[in-house]
């Protein structure tokens, strides 16, 4: 089977922890970057892939399972991070069929990000919308967008999954065309490259893997101020996906909802396997 997505991940060169986590597995794919500090960014980050990962007995993904997620994640994560504010970014993909056609599923919370690149157009968008002050300004007008990643209130976010409010995420459903990848990131990778930058990079990787690779080795040799995580998603998802479908109406199956028990909050605070991948 020809690799149809890839994910890397690195610390950085100034933390000592590595708070993001991902989940790399069809047919659902998620960056978490915590927030908090170390046992509780890198724990609610956690919760979060653990969460989504539940996702991953299904072929086919419905708005309606990944808004169960961020609410049984934000539940946990209220539960669990029980003194002080802790919490995460979540920016994930998942394959979606729309009248038998197979869509992505964009979702966002927080100011990690999803880009689409096109290879046989050689486009490249940026579809997700950061949740942050900096972006607020770009929308009024107040602050130009090549400014953005520059900003002193860059790191400012508006939403995210966390221990105060209940979360309010973002979806796009967007038709798959041939050509096409899907990339999600921390802003560990926005804040030491260019847009123009990661578009060259991974327009001329080989593989997703190779992309998401070299797209993390760029961003710590550029700097590596903060944790970096990508996960690259090609459109050969769909057909890892097919073979396994049996219901092309996407009908939607209830997840377990049962709250965290006490066995699996310390299991998850000492020894979470942060990094999903199949």
């Amino acid at each position: 089977m020809d690799q149809a997505w890839g994910a890397a991940t690195h610390s950085g060169r100034k933390r000592k922890i590595n708070e993001d986590s991902y989940l790399a597995s069809s047919p659902v794919f998620v960056v978490a970057d915590g927030m908090g500090g170390h046992e509780r960014g890198d724990l609610a980050s956690a919760i979060a892939v653990n969460e989504f990962s539940k996702l991953c007995q299904y072929s086919v993904i419905s708005p309606e399972l990944i808004d169960g997620c961020f609410t049984r994640a934000s539940g946990a994560i209220k539960n669990v991070l029980t003194n002080g504010v802790g919490g995460t970014t979540v920016c994930g993909v998942a394959l979606a069929l729309q009248d038998g056609a197979p869509y992505w599923l964009v979702f966002n919370i927080g100011d990690s990000r999803a880009y689409r690149l096109n290879t046989v157009r050689g486009t490249m968008t940026q579809v997700s919308v950061d949740h942050s002050v900096v972006q607020e300004l770009v929308d009024a007008g107040v602050v130009d967008p090549g400014e953005v990643s520059h900003h002193k209130d860059r790191h400012v976010i508006t939403r995210a999954l966390e221990t105060v409010t209940d979360p309010e995420p973002d979806y796009w459903m967007i038709p798959i065309e041939g050509g096409d990848q899907i990339l999600l990131c921390s802003d560990g990778l926005c804040d030491e490259l260019e847009d123009s930058e990661i578009k060259e990079i991974w327009s001329a990787a080989s593989t997703p893997q190779a992309a998401a690779d070299a797209l993390v080795a760029a961003a710590v040799e550029a700097g590596g101020r903060d944790n970096v995580t990508v996960v690259v998603v090609s459109a050969q998802v769909v057909g890892v996906a097919a073979s396994h479908i049996q219901d092309k109406t996407g009908t939607v199956t209830t997840v377990d909802e049962e709250p965290m028990n006490a066995e699996l909050q310390d299991s998850l605070a000492h020894t979470t396997p942060r990094h999903v991948r199949d």
